[in-house]
């Protein structure tokens, strides 16, 4: 059986939980594998007063959730947790949440990695951010699509 969890929340999420609610009766598990994903308050040589993420409700989450189907096809995995916030954030405030689980580390580790690099160049979101200069729209970076293109 195959658990996953997929959100697009404003609210903040408590990874103990999260990790908690993946490894919830499924004994079959040895390894999760997390990644939290946090505001900076600095980008491209800029500071960052605060970032806003949006996104296409509904097409957001199901563009997730067939990546996480990929994993789970890909990667020998029992679940997957992906949280992302969306609204106004400040730094150090936590933007997303990826966690998955799996007999072995290494399915884990790998999955996990994955799922964070589809959604640093392929999930519909948009990041603005707030610095001295004024609001920009932050891109994908050249390094993000670079990784995602090695899944291919």
């Amino acid at each position: 059986m195959f658990h996953t969890h997929i959100a697009v929340q404003t609210a903040d999420f408590d990874v103990s939980e999260e990790l908690r609610l993946l490894r919830a009766a499924d004994a079959r598990i040895g390894a999760v594998c997390s990644f939290v994903g946090t505001v900076r308050d600095r980008n491209d040589g800029s500071s960052v007063a605060s970032m806003e993420l949006e996104h296409y409700p509904g097409m957001t989450e199901k563009s997730i959730a067939e990546m996480v189907e990929a994993a789970r096809q890909r990667f020998d995995i029992y679940g997957a947790r992906v949280i992302h916030r969306v609204g106004l954030l400040a730094p150090q405030d936590q933007i997303v949440l990826v966690a998955v689980s799996s007999a072995h580390r290494g399915e884990s580790f790998t999955a996990c990695e994955f799922l964070m690099d589809y959604l640093k160049t392929q999930a519909p979101f948009w990041k603005k951010e707030d610095t001295p200069g004024g609001a920009r729209w932050v891109d994908a970076r050249v390094a993000d699509d670079a990784a995602m293109a090695r899944w291919n």
